[in-house]
């Protein structure tokens, strides 16, 4: 009985560890959440049986499941360029076409590049030249960077909100989706104006779910989430079986879900099949890089 007990006091400590590791290597970069990897540090530095309390972590739910199979051709894209009002580039002559299951991580020194190619390729302005076309069997769903119009009416509880991007309207159905994204009970009647932005975030989560689409495409989708989430929205990514273009500052959520980077520039593009940390440390990638950009990267 000792032996068991002292058994299980180790494996909470050693999943305890875990934690903290995981949240100091994931944020430590972070600027936002720095101050807290470095608290968490000196806790790993002095954890014992003791420090050990039942863990409160709660995780949501995020499952993307596409109603049908894309067919063969997914996206087309030809010689896509914008440029801002003022006359800035933010990528030019971009072209490239989608496989069937590719996982795409977008990259730019500019982040307004991605967003503007995203807000694109979604219909929601318009190039400057080129041309773009979607496969007749894909169906998309869209996580913008900035997510404020969606939560603009103070009249919508988070039912209702949902309840508009649901064919089935019946409120069980509806909280069944709010629930796996943590809102229960009363939770599920708050008004959408009033949530914080990992709330918003978890809300549009629940609507791209909702949505049954094929390809779906993420602006920094782990803006504002907590780790909990960020590891939730990590493996809704990997397992999702359709076609993902994304962008995020998540080094491990590029790492482990993309095949395939793209980087844009204002010169041209770089398209390479390669992991993100491939991309990071090849030398022929760097050497490309230089050349677009025009200074040693």
């Amino acid at each position: 009985m000792a032996a068991r007990q002292k058994s299980d006091q180790n494996k909470k400590t050693d999943e305890k560890r875990k934690e903290l590791e995981e949240f100091i290597r994931r944020f430590s970069a972070n600027v936002a959440k720095s101050k807290q990897a470095t608290a968490r540090q000196k806790m790993l530095d002095k954890l014992t049986v003791e420090d050990i309390k039942p863990s409160s972590r709660k995780y949501p739910y995020i499952g993307f499941k596409p109603e049908r199979e894309a067919g063969d051709q997914i996206l087309n894209v030809e010689n896509l360029s914008y440029t801002l009002d003022d006359g800035t580039v933010l990528f030019r002559n971009l072209n490239f076409s989608m496989a069937k299951g590719d996982k795409i991580a977008f990259l730019s020194k500019d982040g307004l590049a991605v967003t503007a190619l995203f807000d694109i390729l979604t219909g929601e302005r318009k190039a400057t030249s080129g041309s773009f076309k979607w496969g007749v069997t894909i169906t998309t769903s869209y996580l913008p960077n900035d997510n404020t119009p969606y939560f603009s009416d103070p009249s919508l509880n988070l039912v209702d909100w949902l309840r508009q991007y649901s064919a089935e309207k019946d409120e069980t159905f509806i909280r069944g989706f709010l629930g796996r994204m943590l809102f229960s009970g009363e939770e599920a009647l708050k008004k959408c104006t009033v949530l914080s932005g990992g709330e918003k975030q978890r809300c549009m989560f629940s609507r791209m779910m909702l949505s049954g689409a094929n390809g779906l495409l993420f602006d920094e989708p782990t803006n504002h989430l907590d780790l909990e989430s960020i590891q939730a929205l990590n493996k809704g990514m990997e397992e999702f079986p359709g076609t993902i273009l994304f962008t995020s500052h998540d080094h491990q959520l590029s790492q482990t879900v993309a095949n395939r980077i793209v980087e844009l520039t204002p010169s041209g593009c770089l398209d390479k099949l390669m992991t993100f940390d491939e991309y990071l440390t090849d030398e022929r990638v760097k050497t490309q890089k230089s050349e677009l950009y025009g200074v040693a990267v």
